[in-house]
């Protein structure tokens, strides 16, 4: 817990150099900690129930995630999906990784295992040769080690395109490294979803001190169909044998791998390999075995990796690593993580140390996805910045994004025009993707709110370079072109690759259907799909305004269609006025209860991770009617506190990330906005205050399982950034909710070239403000615009807090710039 009423710190002595103020030359990557989110909250020591948080070295969205990938002994509970597992023993190292993600696991590419012996190995089998480790993990922004039973120690860094690792070999007579081409994580469920190897080509230098080749994958979250991806390697000491092998395609998915006998491999002293014909996707695994003189003791790799092609991976290891040190490497992702993300926030404050780490490891997992592929597409030629594994929009558009727009306008500039290229190609703008590939949509099209939110926070200038009318073009698509049905085996009702899959019922009914499988009609999610689809509509509405003035008024109205599923007699724990399923004909389920989504919250329920409850709430840009729908401010005020009252949630809501059991959820996205919503009842900030610090009291730590749930490439930790700012980001619209800020003092760079200054009085006696001025102004209202915060060469803000729950937001509640009643009353 982290005291926030008194905000004691819970250390007690600080080195000095901690209680200095923030200076350009401070070094705030001794503030994150990589393995917070890696271990989950009530299973110690395991990733069950995890943030899937990738622990190893990478730069700034940087397209290599170098780091170990393990087993897990768990698979019913857990799968590797960062390749990481705190229980897990190591079956190799490799360059590519997603971070925070749940469902099936994507990547794990280009391969290197470093081994002592050849004694009972087969190499096609990494059962035979995974390694336990036998002293903790270290890992530090740009630096991992592991220490393995076999002797070996592995230290990593990594650059934006390459890697280098140092293996330390401390016993046994034989020092090998195995390259597995086929190499891969591994799933445990979701057989559709699974990674598969399909094919490859490995060749080596005469004298086997470089390799260079390419393997083929299809599968992972995506579902994305055969793509290569090339690498390049070297090592510093030249091997005294070297033989390449093949093997039988195996099947990697968990069920079906544990086969009683794997035939061994064939061994062939040829300078190349491949896996066959170049377009199957069965084709044989493929790898290579360096073995080294017995007196090596330090034996360095690069390894490069390109999209493009293998001579482009051997090309970033010649201009990204130009020394065989670790340590150079090193200090330059330090310094980059300190100049393009870490002292964008710098404070004087450095009472707590617990939330100093909290704060600057929660912006270091902000900052790992999506990959920056700029000059890496494969696809297409372009010169726009080409962006990949946003996995998803779904979970990062409601804070994460906004971060990025307000802290980092040109990378969010360039995200915005990378979604826009895709559409440019492809047809349409990702929810999710991953090897430059589509797929999968969990709700709305929500790449629209994230063009939206950058829209109206002032991306339209043309310094940013984005193309609004192609830009509107692509959200236009989403909310009028009917994508065409993948026929997923989560939800075959409709696309889970792209688009809004329920669309026909959107543009027919208004509403998505609730799934009748009967009679062949509605969708799965009907009811978190209708409340998505009226967002994205009116993200498209406020574009329309400027850009093209004709559709405004259709998809403003349009934006309202969950009123047509608002059910106002319905009643639960004595709160009467649910949204509710209906069925194309107009029907509804009279067993239907807003405490229950279906089964688990996934593809086929009534809503996706999530309880309907829940998606009550997720009416943000339009309040006022949903205040009216619910009775009125005290009516709506007593149903949020019942959000929060423990006991209530009576069934899973899905994907691992269940924290808690309350209705409220703060392990899922849907539940992100729901504390604050007190900000729109007047007089009653003080408890959006007070529930922002009993969340992250019981949920958030600097622990390694101090995130509850799967981080979602950094969307988890991005709510926990804004609420220690003392701020949340209303998307869609041109408001940010007032909370308390948790430190005394906070510079933010905002909008490029300004400073947003956030001072604080009083902290010791409490979390409750009691008097707030905005750019020198006193200010009575619980909210304020983007406009505010980068007034000038920035804005400033001036909390004086104190223990008494003051009333003191007096002014105007929050706009409701959605506001539309259709007088339907069922």
């Amino acid at each position: 817990m982290i005291s926030r009423l008194f905000h004691v710190s819970l250390y007690v002595l600080f080195v000095s150099s901690h209680t200095k103020a923030s200076s350009p030359s401070e070094d705030l990557t001794n503030y994150v900690n990589p393995f917070i989110g890696t271990e989950g909250q009530g299973y110690p020591g395991t990733a069950i129930n995890g943030g899937n948080v990738f622990p190893g070295p990478a730069l700034p969205f940087g397209v290599v995630k170098f780091g170990i990938d393990t087993t897990a002994f768990d698979w019913t509970n857990v799968d590797a999906n960062a390749g990481y597992t705190p229980d897990g023993y190591v079956t190799g190292v490799s360059m590519l990784h997603e971070s925070g993600t749940g469902a099936t696991p994507t990547y794990g590419f280009v391969h290197q295992m470093p081994l002592s012996t050849l004694e009972n190995v087969n190499v096609l089998d990494n059962f035979t040769y995974m390694q336990e480790r036998v002293e903790p993990d270290v890992a530090s922004v740009g630096y991992y080690k592991t220490v393995l039973a076999n002797g070996v120690s592995a230290e990593l860094t990594a650059t934006a395109h390459a890697g280098l690792v140092q293996y330390n070999f401390t016993s046994g007579s034989e020092r090998h490294i195995l390259v597995d081409v086929s190499h891969m994580l591994p799933s445990s469920g979701e057989a559709q979803h699974s990674q598969f190897y399909s094919n490859g080509f490995l060749a080596r230098s005469p004298h086997g001190t470089k390799y260079q080749g390419y393997g083929v994958y299809r599968g992972g979250f995506s579902s994305r169909p055969d793509a290569p991806v090339y690498f390049c390697a070297e090592f510093d000491t030249t091997p005294e044998k070297v033989t390449l092998f093949s093997g039988p395609y195996t099947d990697p998915y968990w069920p079906n791998s544990t086969l009683p006998h794997i035939d061994p491999p064939v061994f062939t002293d040829a300078t190349s390999v491949s896996g066959g014909q170049t377009y199957y996707s069965y084709a044989r695994r493929i790898g290579g075995l360096f073995t080294f003189p017995s007196n090596t003791t330090t034996l360095k790799s690069k390894i490069g990796v390109s999209l493009i092609n293998s001579d482009k991976a051997c090309q970033y290891i010649a201009s990204e690593l130009t020394s065989w040190s670790l340590e150079p490497y090193i200090s330059s992702v330090v310094a980059e993580w300190n100049s393009e993300v870490l002292s964008k926030v710098t404070t004087t404050d450095k009472s707590n140390l617990t939330l100093l780490e909290m704060l600057y490891s929660s912006l270091y997992k902000m900052h790992l996805m999506p990959s920056d592929r700029t000059g890496e597409n494969p696809n297409w030629d372009t010169e726009e910045p080409t962006y990949d594994d946003f996995y998803t929009l779904w979970d990062t558009f409601r804070c994460l994004n906004s971060y990025y727009l307000l802290t980092a306008p040109k990378r969010a500039a360039d995200i915005v025009r990378s979604l826009i290229d895709v559409w440019r190609w492809e047809r349409f703008m990702p929810d999710a993707r991953s090897g430059n590939y589509n797929g999968r949509v969990q709700g709305g099209s929500n790449a629209d709110n994230v063009l939206a939110d950058a829209y109206i926070k002032g991306l339209s200038a043309p310094e940013y370079g984005i193309n609004w009318t192609d830009a509107y073009a692509a959200m236009k698509t989403d909310a009028e072109l009917v994508p065409y049905n993948t026929f997923d085996y989560g939800d075959p009702t409709g696309s889970v690759k792209e688009g809004r899959g329920a669309l026909p019922d959107w543009l027919s009914l208004g509403y998505v259907s609730m799934y009748d499988p009967d009679e062949g009609t509605g969708f799965g999610r009907c009811i978190s799909r209708t409340v998505e689809y009226g967002l994205n509509d009116f993200a498209l509405s406020q574009v329309a305004k400027d850009l093209a003035p004709k559709d405004y008024v259709k998809y403003f109205n349009r934006s309202a269609g969950w009123q047509q599923i608002w059910q106002h007699n319905l009643t639960s724990l004595n709160f009467t006025g649910f949204l509710a399923p209906l069925y194309a004909n107009g029907t509804r389920d009279p067993s239907y209860s807003p405490l229950n989504c279906g089964v688990w919250c996934s593809w086929l329920d009534v809503t996706y991770e999530g309880l309907p409850w829940e998606y009550t709430w997720s009416i943000p840009y339009d309040m006022s009617t949903l205040i009216s729908f619910m009775g009125g401010p005290e009516l709506t005020e007593s149903r949020l506190d019942a959000m929060f009252i423990p006991g209530l949630q009576d069934v899973s809501v899905g994907a691992g990330n269940g924290a808690g059991t309350a209705i409220f959820n703060p392990g899922n996205e849907p539940s992100f906005g729901t504390p604050f919503l007190y900000n729109y009842l007047e007089k009653r900030q003080w408890k959006s205050v007070m529930r922002s610090g009993e969340i992250i009291n019981q949920y958030y730590s600097n622990g390694r399982d101090g995130v509850p749930g799967n981080s979602d490439a950094g969307a988890l930790e991005s709510w926990m950034v804004w609420n220690l700012l003392g701020l949340y980001p209303m998307v869609t619209q041109d408001v940010y909710l007032i909370l308390s800020p948790w430190f005394s003092d906070l510079n933010i760079s905002v909008a490029c070239n300004k400073t947003l200054k956030i001072t604080t009085e009083g902290l010791d006696q409490g979390p409750y403000i009691q008097s707030l001025t905005v750019n020198g102004e006193s200010w009575n209202k619980s909210w304020l615009t983007h406009g505010d915060l980068i007034n000038g060469n920035g804005g400033s803000l001036h909390f004086v807090l104190g223990g008494e729950q003051t009333e003191w937001d007096v002014g105007d509640v929050p706009p409701s710039p959605g506001h539309l009643d259709l007088g339907i009353r069922n």
